[in-house]
């Protein structure tokens, strides 16, 4: 296995190399977006930047969601597992800011947002042609192209980064490296070009089924799909060895405390953010985001508070992230009070989910990844086809509570019917590969000591 990983860093730096030797077609066309920012727009047409608010803020909410994934998604899971996992847990997430991001520039992007067909996108901009400096200038309008392609690689880390909270504490870490690689480039790039980049699932181009879903910040793209990937691996790579014998309460509640207030700040920017612009719908954006996240922490604390007698810091801090996810694909189309709503019922819904269906079924995903992002991701996509209005967003419409079709509810359920099969068939593909081949798990020895020892030779806690 160190030598595939040998061989990937090899390709890179020969890859690297290759384009500095090499003279790419700059050529890319413009386009406006409902759902996301806008793409890359023709190298020629380089507006003169008076104005650098948009500028700022587009580079300030890249870093917002940056910091989502490490320190923020990388203390939440890593105070959560047993102390012998948590540098595991943050190598994960540490690691795949690095790979994700060298994979975003070389091809990720260009099948994602380049214009091909609408089921992928095409060449056009492979290891960013297209998108660099020419005379001094960055193509693009107000916000330039380079900008919009970190902001939305930002969102291609922190993706595979959910799913490590199914698998967490017994999964190899070769076998995560080579099920990200192919998960990134096989399942989020199609979706993400169906989605943002003008194809089947966008709404209002020609072609999208059922005239297309809204999705503004990533509900289908980053949640149900990452969530039900999650289950997935949950359920293929099986229990924890002694789960429901041995003890396997979080080792450190104060590092997901910290963690959900990161993420939290950090959501700002991936709500926010994908306004593409410091205008009013950014602003909205941000205020829907925090009262849903708001909502949802004071629901999952009252819920439990009411059934288990007490209100627990682990439970409000998953119903924030619940409601944080929930309001996702909503939050460039819904007003304020709404979004309260969304926070209370994905706080309801995610913790009954965690709570009982996970011990009805009996799949042992680790840190509630699909319980808390498939199914908070779900439940804001079929809410937004219900509270979508026109008078918060004009390109989108309006949802069934303000008069609006049903045919927009068929719509989103119709989207996530397709990301959740898309996520669920090709991860299982992936995964029974990966096993047949270098195999999944770590030896039963290894899960015992703890991957911090068995895979990266390091403590967490030295004293």
């Amino acid at each position: 296995m160190k030598k595939v990983l040998v061989g990937f860093s090899a390709f890179i730096l020969f890859c690297s190399i290759s384009y500095t030797t090499n003279v790419f077609a700059e050529e890319s066309s413009s386009t406006t977006l409902v759902n996301s920012p806008t793409p890359p727009t023709n190298v020629d047409i380089i507006e003169e930047r008076t104005d650098s608010a948009d500028l700022t803020w587009m580079l300030v909410s890249s870093a917002l969601v940056l910091f989502m994934t490490a320190p923020g998604l990388a203390m939440f899971y890593s105070g959560l597992v047993r102390r012998k996992n948590v540098i595991g847990v943050m190598m994960q997430c540490l690691f795949l800011m690095g790979l994700m991001s060298v994979i975003w520039a070389m091809w990720g992007y260009s099948l994602a947002f380049g214009k091909g067909s609408i089921w992928i996108g095409n060449t056009e901009n492979l290891f960013l042609s297209g998108l660099t400096m020419v005379d001094g200038k960055l193509p693009g309008g107000a916000v330039p192209d380079l900008v919009f392609m970190i902001f939305q690689g930002m969102f291609f880390v922190i993706t595979p980064a959910l799913i490590c909270g199914a698998f967490a504490e017994r999964m190899k870490f070769s076998a995560m490296v080579i099920f990200m690689v192919a998960w990134g480039t096989l399942v989020y790039c199609p979706l993400c070009h169906w989605v943002w980049g003008e194809g089947f699932l966008f709404y209002g181009s020609d072609g999208a089924l059922l005239g297309g879903a809204l999705d503004f910040a990533g509900g289908t793209v980053v949640h149900i799909s990452s969530g039900v990937s999650a289950l997935v691996c949950a359920m293929v790579l099986g229990r924890r060895i002694g789960l429901g014998e041995k003890d396997m309460r979080p080792h450190n509640l104060t590092y997901t405390a910290i963690g959900a207030a990161m993420l939290w700040v950090g959501w700002f920017g991936f709500n926010a953010g994908s306004a593409v612009a410091a205008n009013d719908l950014a602003a909205n954006a941000f205020v829907v985001t925090h009262l849903s996240a708001a909502a949802g922490a004071v629901s999952w604390a009252t819920i439990e508070w009411l059934t288990r007698g007490n209100p627990s810091v682990f439970g409000t801090a998953s119903g924030a992230v619940a409601g944080l996810v929930c309001i996702t694909p909503a939050s460039g189309f819904v007003q304020p009070m709404p979004a309260l709503l969304f926070g209370a019922v994905a706080g309801v819904t995610c913790f009954v989910t965690c709570g009982k269906l996970k011990q009805i079924l009996k799949y042992d995903d680790s840190l509630d990844v699909f319980g808390v992002h498939g199914i908070g991701g779900i439940v804001g996509a079929l809410m937004t086809g219900i509270f979508a209005s026109l008078d918060v967003n004009p390109d989108g419409t309006n949802g069934l509570f303000y008069g609006g079709s049903i045919k927009l509810i068929f719509a989103q359920l119709a989207a996530v019917a397709v990301t959740a099969i898309v996520a669920a068939s090709i991860s299982f593909a992936i995964l029974k590969l990966i096993d047949l081949t270098i195999g999944l798990r770590v030896s039963e020895a290894d899960e015992i000591q703890g991957l911090d020892i068995a895979t990266h030779g390091e403590e967490g806690y030295v004293f």
